[in-house]
């Protein structure tokens, strides 16, 4: 653990262990992000973790047991019940006087569709819980098909022609129920996962932290570039790395600095199959949004 001065602010900077919570059985697909994301955040919650998985990759590749690959407790839940779970498993380990982190691992799908009602249930209770949604930005699981987190211009294999609506906002409808801690990430900066991870555990009540996951198939792009991708995704602003506590928004530094002079977001988008054939007027609409985007999050961090 060190101090280091950046940005004009004083950052903790935490060392990522080298205990290995997945191991080497995963049934991922090659270059996973998913799994990726998962191996940071298994090494900042430790041992003393339980997962609840819906329905979705994760559900797929940690195998089945006694050959499973994840090294802590998992419990499988239906596609929509994840957060109802997280509730009651999270309330009996607490009445039990356990401190120990339970945390909700979902999809895109089964966080912005079919489990927002449970995510929206459980915080409004105040559930003692971390909930994680790792956003391929399709239902992966089950073949590619569009889900709200879907973004605009995105073929799928239920939108060929390009999705022809906007990505739904997840974050702000969590920041809606004012938790005490959310923020958003990417595998492809994992010193800044583990450590959001890490600070999140650190709070009492609901946290949210909302991760890219660049997934090679469904996007169609070669498995070795996912981290490739991912940092694209940030330098362009299509992804803004931040996080919210007690309501006050804080940029993280790759954002900070990508924000000042954005990569053209055609660097993004041209190494991804399914945006290939993007109209003109699309890509405009995703450049304003960009600039939209940046205009809000800088004025909120500023006070504004």
């Amino acid at each position: 653990m060190s101090l280091s001065f950046l940005d004009g602010r004083w950052i903790l900077k935490m060392d990522i262990p080298s205990e290995e919570y997945l191991l080497k059985c995963s049934s991922s697909c090659a270059g996973c992000s998913d799994s990726l994301t998962l191996r940071y955040v298994l090494k900042a919650a430790g041992p003393d973790t339980v997962l609840i998985v819906p329905a979705c990759c994760t559900s797929v590749i940690q195998g089945m047991y006694p050959q499973t690959a994840f090294n802590v407790p998992v419990y499988n839940i239906a596609f929509g019940a994840a957060a109802a779970c997280a509730s009651g498993m999270s309330n009996a380990l607490r009445a039990l006087g356990r401190k120990t982190s339970v945390i909700v691992y979902a999809g895109d799908g089964g966080t912005l569709d079919i489990g927002i009602q449970a995510l929206s249930g459980a915080f409004e209770r105040g559930t003692d819980f971390l909930y994680i949604c790792y956003d391929n930005e399709a239902y992966g699981n089950t073949g590619m098909q569009r889900s709200g987190a879907t973004p605009l211009g995105a073929r799928t294999t239920t939108t060929p022609s390009g999705k022809m609506d906007v990505k739904k906002d997840i974050d702000a409808i969590v920041a809606a129920h004012s938790p005490p801690y959310m923020a958003t990430a990417c595998p492809a900066y994992p010193r800044d996962l583990f450590q959001k991870v890490r600070k999140a555990l650190m709070f009492r009540g609901p946290s949210f932290l909302h991760v890219l996951a660049p997934c090679p198939p469904g996007w169609r792009f070669s498995p070795e570039k996912s981290v490739e991708l991912g940092k694209l995704a940030v330098k362009s602003c299509m992804w803004v790395l931040y996080e919210r506590e007690h309501g006050k928004l804080s940029l993280s530094s790759p954002s900070r600095t990508a924000m000042k002079k954005p990569i053209p977001l055609e660097e993004y988008l041209a190494p991804q199959g399914r945006f290939e054939g993007i109209n003109a007027e699309t890509l405009e609409a995703l450049k304003q949004n960009i600039a939209e985007s940046i205009k809000r999050l800088t004025a909120e961090e500023a006070g504004g």
